[in-house]
């Protein structure tokens, strides 16, 4: 063979592998999760004793900034095909999940060293040595000096298997709605339970966050728990078997009657969040020699992701929208997948918009699957003409919008004096949506023992009771019926910053969708 025609041949070899490679836009989306499935019965059946104060600030994320190697296309499309997870960090006020939400970051590799030192340095001048980790989670500056998280924090990270999208809930009373908003977004939730003495007692006992964020983390879908015996290095605890088996041995009958499986979607863990302790690697013997299971990381990559179906209709709750270079709206993919160029419809305005681009933790992506936390870009639409609880939707069958339903309520705890009957009023919190709503008609009691409708004409009920009611909203809201979409099916109703019941949406109006 002369030279000409070994470069005419390599030439050739060239081409073909060219003409071979898989664009990522026309391959096909793996099926990574499948459909969220949900218990056929009403487990969501439980007792809340709380009080507390309802913030009126507005429900909004802030996101938590860590360095990001943009890679090219066809490494993003490789690694969204880890199996992805949200994880919301819930619990009482000052049980650690900053700090064990920071501390995570730094084990992981998302924060260096030199940022780590600014934080303490940061934290020393303000008489806050321990807080230097949750300054990781909690960015600004309100929530640096009163040492409480308000809004979401919301940051990434990733183990070999699994990439995780952490959502830092606000524990204090006042901030209930921005921790609903939170654990609206989670597949799996981590309690994390401060073994310090009296700091478990406080939120545990009645009005304890504790008890309220357990109830409504199952009403919102988040059906597995990592619970996290924090603190465990304090002085008061010294890595206590006796003090973690106390608080092992309370907590788990609450779990039970909150409508967990204990056995088989709970895990109790100890740990350290301050130190890092039991957390990316197991904890050595001579730091406490009685614990013989998982660390966190471990814990959390052995949880099965929960199923969804990546080729059913597009739904996108909107949680927050922002001006950059077009509209961009954020929100979790709850069905269906999204690709750059895709017609979708704003929902419940019919608005018909086109998405430009996709971005996923922080990387542009030519399509994305069902659990993934979005950012997108849509042309046809301005940012004012969009609130957060309005639904991205695909075309083909887009979401129902309606101002009245027909809901199974679980009555949890009334207000003193109340009584639930036509013309209760209350604010109705499902998937993204914050709305004033009012009970219109009592249709009929469930008998809780026998699941069945009672034949007597029920008027009014009272706490623990099962209703089937008509409630209606003053404005427009996109929902869907619980049976086809657990996540835009399950509701709370709050007054005065008070969970009064749970509930699920099982009828919509004929000829309520588009």
């Amino acid at each position: 063979m002369d030279i000409e025609e070994e470069i005419r041949s390599l030439q050739l070899d060239s081409a073909e592998e060219n003409n071979g490679v898989i664009n990522p836009e026309d391959s096909k989306l793996e099926e990574v999760d499948k459909l969220d499935r949900m218990e056929e019965d009403s487990k969501d059946d439980v007792s809340v004793n709380s009080k507390e104060v309802q913030a009126e600030s507005k429900v909004k994320d802030k996101e938590v900034s860590a360095p990001v190697d943009v890679g090219t296309p066809d490494e993003i499309e490789e690694d969204n095909k880890k199996r992805h997870l949200n994880v919301v960090f819930i619990g009482h006020v000052d049980a650690g999940k900053s700090t064990t939400g920071g501390q995570i970051l730094f084990l992981s590799g998302q924060v260096d060293d030199r940022t780590i030192q600014k934080y303490e340095k940061e934290a020393k001048d303000k008489s806050r040595e321990s807080w230097y980790m949750a300054y990781i989670m909690d960015t600004n500056e309100e929530e640096r000096v009163k040492g409480k998280t308000v809004e979401v924090g919301r940051a990434h990270f990733e183990t070999e298997t699994t990439r995780f999208t952490i959502l830092d809930a606000p524990g204090h009373k006042s901030y209930v709605p921005n921790m609903i908003s939170g654990a609206s977004q989670a597949d799996i939730g981590v309690l994390v339970i401060s073994a310090r003495k009296g700091e478990f007692e406080t939120g545990y006992e009645r009005g304890g966050q504790t008890r309220e964020h357990v109830q409504l983390a199952k009403t919102l879908g988040v059906s597995k728990l990592v619970v996290v015996v924090n603190k465990m290095d304090d002085p008061t605890v010294n890595w206590s078997k006796e003090r973690y088996d106390e608080i092992e041995s309370k907590m788990t009958p609450f779990l039970r009657s909150s409508g967990y499986n204990v056995k088989k979607d709970v895990l109790f863990l100890p740990i350290s969040g301050l130190l890092g302790t039991n957390m990316k690697t197991r904890m050595d013997k001579s730091v406490c020699s009685w614990w013989k299971g998982p660390c966190l990381f471990e814990a959390l990559d052995a949880i099965e992701v929960p199923l969804r179906d990546p080729k059913g209709p597009f739904r996108m709750p909107i949680i927050d929208k922002f001006k950059d270079m077009g509209t961009v709206v954020m929100g979790k993919v709850e069905s269906g997948s999204v690709t750059e160029g895709d017609t979708l419809l704003v929902m419940p305005n019919k608005t018909q918009v086109k998405v430009v681009a996709v971005y996923c933790d922080e990387n542009k992506v030519r399509r994305a699957g069902p659990g993934e936390n979005l950012r997108v870009r849509l042309s046809g639409i301005d940012d004012e003409d969009i609130l957060a609880g309005f639904v991205l939707s695909g075309t083909a069958k887009p979401i129902a919008a309606v101002t009245e339903f027909v809901a199974q309520l679980q009555i949890l705890e009334l207000l003193d004096n109340a009584i639930f009957t036509a013309g209760y009023k209350a604010v109705l919190h499902i998937h993204s949506i914050v709305e004033e709503c009012e009970i219109v008609e009592l249709l009929q009691q469930i008998d809780p023992k026998t699941k069945k409708p009672m034949k007597k004409k029920v008027l009014f009920v009272k706490n623990g009771a099962v209703v089937v009611c008509r409630v209606q909203v003053n404005n427009m809201i996109c929902i869907e019926k619980f049976a086809d979409f657990p996540q835009l099916g399950r509701f709370t109703l709050r007054t005065e910053g008070k969970t009064v019941a749970v509930g699920k949406v099982t009828e919509l109006p004929s000829g309520s969708t588009f």
